[in-house]
Formats: structure tokens, C-alpha cells, sequence
């Protein structure tokens, strides 16, 4: 696909939501848009087909993390659609951002429990987990926090890393448009979405920077995944 346009990362550009004084009506607006778009942009569905649902099958109570869990949709989805299927996990959302965790947690869960901490906090502390996650966190960072990032992740995993995001493509960026814009008026999911697309990496890009065990598979529309797989 092409990139005459998003040449390059645009790691200048802030997402409105990232604004500590951000208005926080429109704030809690786009986590809720967040719970309705991201089940059929993110391909979180096709993701848990093919490598959550094998994961389960072994350990169908395993341990879950999702780093930068955001509003929890992400979470949510995979504990629904996982014990749909007769499993049994549970799921931490860790994130730093106080205001996404609050959105999170006004739905209780016994299974689903929320955190403001770091992926460096967990390490410190020796967890592990079954499956490590993430959403939409890569575009986020640069070169050395993402090298930091998924030395961590790897390091909390036991089996299965999975990290979800989206592939840099022109296209994708003049597609969002349409999808995005009856979200505009009341949320950040327009123009924090097109800020996203001109932060997100390209595989290319990621390929070299990636250590041994992980790799990259990409899917239409526009999505990429990271995977690592380590035993103990």
C-alpha cells in the first residue's frame, strides 16, 4: 500500500486525549466510541480466533495483561468472547492514565481488574502472565520506550505476546474519514484518529528494531501485529 503521503512517522503530533486538561465530557465520550469502533477495526475478533483461543485451550484459566488498557474495551472483549467459549480467565488492565482507569472500572468485573502502573512497575514486581496485550500503544512511542516496551512485555509473558496496532498507509488515513466522522462532534476519535495513523509505525520500519523472538503479521484493513512467543 502505498506512503507518498505518511512518508515518515509524525511523532511531533499529540493526540488530544494525551492533554492532561482536555474537556472531560468529550474525554469520556471517545472511551465509549472506543468500545463501539474497536471490534471492527482492530480485528481484535480474527486476533482471538487465531491466537487467543489456541492459548486458552491450554490454560483455560489463564492470566491476562493488558498494557494501556485505556477505557477497558479491549479487556472486555476478549473476556466476553472467551468465556463464550467456556474459559475461565481473568484479566488486569494496567494503565497510567487515571482518567481512562476511571472510565474502566464503572462496569465491575470480578474477572477484570484495573491498575495505574507501568509495564517497568510489573517487571520489578516478578508478575507473569499467560497472554500479555496490547491496543493501540505502539504509535505512541518512540524508538527507546519501544524497545523498553517490549523487552517488558516479553519479560511478563510466559507464553504469548500480542501487540495490536495500526499499519501506516495513506489509505488508511483517507479511509478513517468517513468511518470517524459521526464521532467528531462529540469526542477526540477524528482528529486523535488521524494523528494516530501519522504516528504509526510501518513494518518495515518495526522489523529492524525487533529482537529474537518476535515477529510481525500484518492484516487488512491497515492493522498490524506483533508476536512473541516464549515458554518457560
Amino acid at each position: 500500500m502505498p506512503r507518498w503521503i505518511l512518508a515518515s512517522r509524525r511523532t511531533d503530533l499529540v493526540e488530544e486525549m494525551d492533554d492532561p486538561s482536555c474537556d472531560p465530557v468529550r474525554l469520556d465520550r471517545t472511551y465509549a466510541w472506543f468500545a463501539r469502533l474497536n471490534p471492527w477495526l482492530t480485528r481484535w475478533n480474527a486476533v482471538y480466533r487465531r491466537h487467543v483461543r489456541p492459548l486458552l485451550r491450554q490454560a483455560p484459566q489463564a492470566r491476562i495483561l493488558d498494557l494501556g488498557c485505556g477505557g477497558g474495551d479491549v479487556a472486555r472483549l476478549l473476556l466476553a468472547k472467551a468465556r463464550r467459549d467456556g474459559f475461565a480467565p481473568s484479566v488486569l488492565g494496567a494503565d497510567p492514565d487515571l482518567r481512562a482507569l476511571a472510565h474502566a472500572q464503572r462496569l465491575p468485573d470480578p474477572d477484570l481488574t484495573f491498575r495505574a502502573c507501568l509495564s517497568s512497575d510489573l517487571v520489578a514486581e516478578g508478575d507473569r502472565f499467560d497472554l500479555v496485550i496490547s491496543n493501540h500503544v505502539l504509535h505512541h512511542l518512540d524508538d527507546d520506550t519501544l524497545l523498553r516496551f517490549l523487552s517488558d512485555s516479553a519479560v511478563l509473558s510466559r507464553n504469548l505476546v500480542l501487540h495490536n496496532d495500526i499499519r501506516r498507509d495513506d489509505l488508511a488515513w483517507l479511509a478513517f474519514w468517513p468511518v470517524a466522522l459521526p464521532a467528531h462532534f462529540d469526542s477526540f476519535i477524528l482528529v486523535d484518529g488521524l494523528r494516530s495513523i501519522r504516528r504509526a509505525w510501518h513494518p518495515s520500519e518495526l522489523a529492524p528494531r525487533l529482537g529474537a523472538g518476535w515477529r510481525i503479521e500484518t492484516a487488512e484493513p491497515f492493522r498490524m501485529l506483533l508476536i512473541h512467543e516464549g515458554h518457560d
